[in-house]
């Protein structure tokens, strides 16, 4: 059953998908089952496989002994002609999964059978302007109901029996580059979610919202010099300008447009009641008409969820020019040292650099490269600040069409872009999925304009090495040190999960989700899904056997502006499938 934003379903068909999910309807997803998901092996509720995004399943019946016993038991199809890349990760909930796909789509799906229960198809305006492809990385569960967010910067809540809206509300004005990609979050009752749209001088925002009825709570931009608000009684009550007052940190008027987009969405940390958000790059990409650190681009910010106060940040990369977003996932977890638990988060950033920051206060630990060649700084400094070579930042352009061009590794696409690393809290080890090219850019003038594509330069990709672009790593954060690595010829691109069976899994773009000893990193198993894996793969316990999934299909930011790299990549064929696996109760016994 089908349901797209053009038309209401009709009540026949409402009724009639009732009555066939009458068997798995009495659910309803509650904020204490959102807490514990990292610990149920079951179902999964939040995206991350918990809220502090650790996708760490404490799961063992799957091995590196039995791995090879894993075996496809269904494929579910998107279908259509909306393939494009597809970068979700599933969610289970009694038997049920929710996926979404490209183009602002959503799908039930029977766990057991891959039988399609009910679709629901955004209806997108021909005017969306989406940076880096058509996709979507899923929804958030509550109560009984299915939320995601839209390419046009819509929040969309539908109901998780027949998909039928509940709710629907505007985020953002679409027209002016905004748009939503990122799964939302359910946080002590409040839904969270951030905006895309950095590359079209938006002002990024994170905001609450009524899970039942999508009102809004609080909204706090991030950019330094707008005014955060709560609503009380339906009115908006001013909650502190971010950053304290306008311009501290940036030139002139340039902060109206400063980008900062927290487009990848973020976690939480029960431990310190922090919501802990990457925000983009600033706008535009040419630094030199923006002198300053321009406040809160490139950072970590951790936010109270009551209100949205910012009570912390750490910029990764002050000032940037090379498009470094600090968006990527800051992971919470803990670990020894001089007989303490340290409560750390760990991030591996767009620029090159791991860092481990204090999540109680965002004081930086320790950082270090996790790519092979970074150009553009000669390290970091006692409190993480980098340490800039200014030979290697694109010139000014002056009166001229464009400044002097450079080389710099790695990639404005970076050492590490979205797709989600995993954290093992057996190894103590973070699995990277990382890449090793390097980029000619330049800048060029520019002035803005609402809607249009607000850059300031330009620039060539290309790969560091003939063999391969992407290494999965393992890491010690705690040292720094590699500890081991995988080489894939094409980009990595895709999410990675980590269990207690001693597995890592992800996929590449070749096709094959692949599984590693999380020990020694020896691939144990693979399997060709006929199309590129972008997404994340998750796993669960059904019937008493262990499961599974991953979207398949080519697609996402590389091959849009990959440059010289898109070569390697120019003849995979996308798609649009989940694939889900299983190893039998026979298999699982007989191994352990």
């Amino acid at each position: 059953m089908k349901h797209t934003g053009l038309r209401k379903p009709f009540a026949l068909k409402a009724l009639c998908a009732a009555v066939a999910l009458s068997s798995v309807s009495s659910w309803a997803v509650t904020d204490q089952e959102i807490l514990d998901d990292a610990k149920s092996t079951d179902q999964i509720v939040t995206n991350g496989l918990g809220l502090q995004g650790q996708r760490y399943s404490t799961l063992d019946k799957l091995t590196v002994d039995n791995v090879t016993e894993l075996r496809p038991v269904w494929g579910f199809s998107f279908g259509g002609e909306k393939q494009r890349g597809q970068e979700a990760q599933p969610l289970v909930k009694d038997g049920v999964m929710y996926i979404t796909g490209s183009y602002s789509r959503v799908f039930a799906v029977d766990a057991r059978t891959g039988k399609e229960l009910w679709q629901y198809d955004a209806r997108l305006p021909d005017g969306i302007m989406p940076c880096c492809d058509v996709i979507n990385r899923g929804v958030a569960l509550y109560e009984d109901m299915v939320i995601f967010g839209t390419l046009d910067a819509k929040l969309v809540a539908l109901n998780k029996d027949t998909g039928k809206v509940v709710w629907k509300k505007e985020v953002a004005d679409y027209k002016a580059g905004y748009s939503i990609s990122a799964a939302p979050m359910v946080v002590k009752g409040k839904l969270i979610t951030g905006v895309a749209g950095g590359e079209f001088g938006v002002v990024g925002k994170i905001e609450a919202y009524n899970p039942k009825n999508g009102e809004l709570l609080w909204t706090r931009p991030t950019v330094e010099g707008h005014m955060g608000y709560v609503m009380k009684n339906g009115k908006k009550v001013e909650n502190g300008i971010s950053g304290g007052e306008a311009g501290k940190t940036w030139p002139g008027d340039l902060w109206k447009t400063g980008g900062a987009a927290p487009w990848l969405g973020g976690y939480y940390d029960p431990d310190t009641d922090s919501l802990l958000f990457g925000t983009g790059n600033p706008s535009p990409w040419n630094s030199h008409l923006r002198p300053g650190d321009n406040l809160y681009s490139s950072s970590r910010l951790a936010l109270d969820p009551e209100d949205g106060s910012i009570k912390w940040h750490f910029q990764s990369t002050p000032h940037d020019g090379w498009d470094f977003d600090g968006v990527n996932e800051l992971i919470s977890f803990d670990y020894q040292e001089g007989g303490k638990t340290i409560k750390a988060a760990g991030t591996a950033d767009r620029n090159g650099f791991f860092y481990v920051l204090d999540r109680t206060n965002g004081k930086f630990i320790r950082g270090f490269p996790f790519v092979d060649k970074i150009t553009w700084a000669k390290g970091l400094d006692k409190d993480g600040r980098p340490i800039y070579d200014d030979a290697n930042r694109p010139g000014k352009p002056g009166d001229a069409d464009k400044g002097s061009s450079v080389f710099v590794a790695p990639s404005f696409l970076g050492g590490k872009n979205w797709m989600p690393m995993a954290y093992s809290q057996d190894t103590g080890l973070f699995y990277v999925p990382s890449n090793e090219w390097g980029m000619d850019i330049w800048n060029e003038g520019v002035a803005y304009k609402k809607g249009a594509a607000y850059l300031g330069a330009g620039f060539t990709i290309h790969p560091l090495n003939e063999e391969y672009i992407g290494v999965l790593r393992a890491i010690d954060p705690k040292t720094g040190k590699e500890v081991w690595r995988y080489e894939n010829y094409a980009p990595l691109w895709g999410g990675v999960l980590a269990t207690k069976g001693n597995l890592v899994f992800t996929g590449n773009p070749e096709g094959f989700l692949m599984a590693f000893d999380a020990k020694t990193g020896k691939k144990v198993y693979e399997f060709n899904t006929g199309s590129g894996i972008v997404g994340s793969p998750v796993t669960w316990e059904m019937d008493g056997e262990q499961y599974v999934s991953v979207l398949s299909g080519w697609g996402g930011a590389v091959p849009l502006w990959g440059g010289e790299v898109a070569k390697r990549v120019k003849d995979f064929n996308q798609g649009g499938m989940v694939w889900t696996f299983k190893l039998p109760k026979d298999r699982a016994v007989a191994q352990r």
